[in-house]
């Protein structure tokens, strides 16, 4: 077996790694890579190959990062299989769909400007109707579920307790008289996250591609981030004030709702009214609805008590139109507002910030790792000073910081992945993680796996198994 790094080499963006193994080509993730605009429309345009040539792809979430290039890969020819969890299919779906229209929004504002320069129009790395066109491909695998991707390879998809039908990739391979097993973890998940169950450790594994994102950090409890959370609604509610939450419409915005479900439904807080205030949060929940049965026992067992369903509450509203959106600005009673995106850099969540970020009563909650460069981490780290749509605001909101709620393992659930098949395994490939956490992960397991090799592969290198 030949494995191509292809991306998420030294960074954790634009996953995929392509395997050759008996004459044939299987390609895992195909993400977009996603970093300054200058850089990345090359970097996504091409591949280090032709799409017309690789026979089958297996994704393990729908994340952008792991599965948004997917439009542009079917436009240039692949024509096979995507195999992937139900769950999966029906989230890569709309989120595909919703990203081609962002860059479709994003190339026609740019082409406004060019024009009137007069200089060449561009065009976007892909459509709405590439990403249409993917949907077709997709098929549908449930978690360890057997199938066969390629000659030669057995494949079962395994939860990896990361969003909602993220999963790690197994494959059990026969190549000129060898027997091997060949793990992928994918995005690995957290344990006791609110919503999904566990993430599935490594059993037996020869060879493992795993991911490092926060190989030189430990998490808190996610319990007590949510109490922190908790008690920065409750002191805003009593001063009369509006929360206003920047959230990543996928993951982050159905464990908040959870969470406030939780609270209100118990009293910890009053039964204040929550709006999600994102299209495309609405469209995901609707699918974390309909796979309810994926949902760890904790959020079962508060369904099955007579509680609430976990997504759904009585002072709950998903908002999909505008006006209903604009409407929200001009009420002055307490509330949350959860509205993407989550790096507060485009969509609804810059109106709800513009109108509220000068009230003292309001607070700010930033929920997630805010990139630099970003208005969130402008926010995050209390600049008095901000610009939305191109105007000037002096923050006058409380910010509150909330950490503790990643979707990904920590060093310590790294290392605990890394020693599952401790003894078997022969190749330890460490991915998708930026150098300073990859490389303290690495050092850490060097002696604890001895008799293992690790490797840490740059972009475009090429890994015999």
């Amino acid at each position: 077996m030949k494995l191509h790094i292809l991306g998420a080499a030294h960074t954790v963006t634009g996953s995929e790694y392509l395997i050759e193994v008996n004459g044939r080509r299987l390609l895992l993730e195909c993400g977009l890579f996603q970093g300054r605009r200058s850089d990345t429309y090359e970097k996504n345009l091409n591949f280090g190959y032709n799409p017309k040539t690789v026979d089958a792809m297996i994704l393990s979430h729908a994340h952008i990062d792991h599965s948004g290039n997917l439009p542009n890969l079917v436009k240039n020819g692949f024509n096979a299989p995507i195999y992937a969890t139900p769950a999966t299919v029906e989230l890569a779906d709309i989120m595909l769909q919703d990203s081609a229209h962002v860059q479709e929004m994003d190339v026609a504002f740019v082409n406004k400007k060019r024009s009137q320069r007069r200089e060449p129009l561009v065009e976007p790395l892909y459509t709405v109707q590439d990403a249409i066109d993917v949907r077709p491909l997709f098929v549908k695998k449930n978690y360890n579920e057997s199938f066969t991707p390629i000659p030669g390879v057995r494949a079962k998809l395994v939860d990896a307790g990361h969003i909602l039908g993220s999963a790690s990739v197994c494959l059990d391979v026969e190549e000129n008289g060898r027997s091997y097993r060949f793990w992928f973890s994918g995005d690995i998940g957290r344990y006791q996250l609110p919503l999904l169950k566990d993430p599935t450790l490594p059993q037996d594994v020869d060879y493992l591609l795993m991911e490092s994102t926060y190989g030189d950090k430990v998490h808190g409890d996610p319990e007590v981030a949510f109490r922190e959370f908790r008690d920065v609604v409750k002191r805003t509610v009593a001063r009369g004030g509006k929360v206003i939450v920047p959230a990543f419409a996928v993951g982050r915005t159905q464990e908040l709702v959870y969470a406030l479900n939780r609270m209100i439904t118990s009293g910890e807080l009053p039964a204040i009214p929550v709006f999600v205030d994102s299209p495309l949060a609405v469209r995901a929940t609707d699918v974390f609805k309909e796979f309810a049965d994926d949902f760890d026992e904790e959020t079962r067992a508060f369904v099955l008590s007579g509680k609430h369903p976990a997504l759904t509450f009585k002072t709950l509203t998903y908002i999909q139109s505008v006006d209903e959106s604009k409407a929200l600005n001009e009420r002055s009673d307490p509330m949350v507002i959860i509205s993407a995106s989550g790096m507060a850099e485009a969509g609804r969540i810059l109106h709800h910030l513009r109108n509220n970020i000068e009230n003292p009563r309001n607070t700010i909650a930033i929920v997630s790792w805010q990139a630099p460069d970003t208005l969130g981490r402008r926010l995050a780290d209390r600049e008095p000073h901000v610009r939305i749509f191109g105007e000037k605001f002096t923050r006058r909101a409380e910010v509150a910081t909330i950490g503790g709620l990643s979707a990904h393992a920590d060093q310590a659930l790294l290392m605990r992945y890394a020693q599952a098949s401790n003894g078997r395994l022969k190749k330890l490939i460490v991915v998708h993680g930026e150098p300073r956490s990859s490389g303290v992960l690495i050092e850490k397991l060097r002696p604890a796996l001895p008799e293992t090799e690790i490797i840490y592969p740059i972009q475009d290198e090429m890994v015999d198994i």
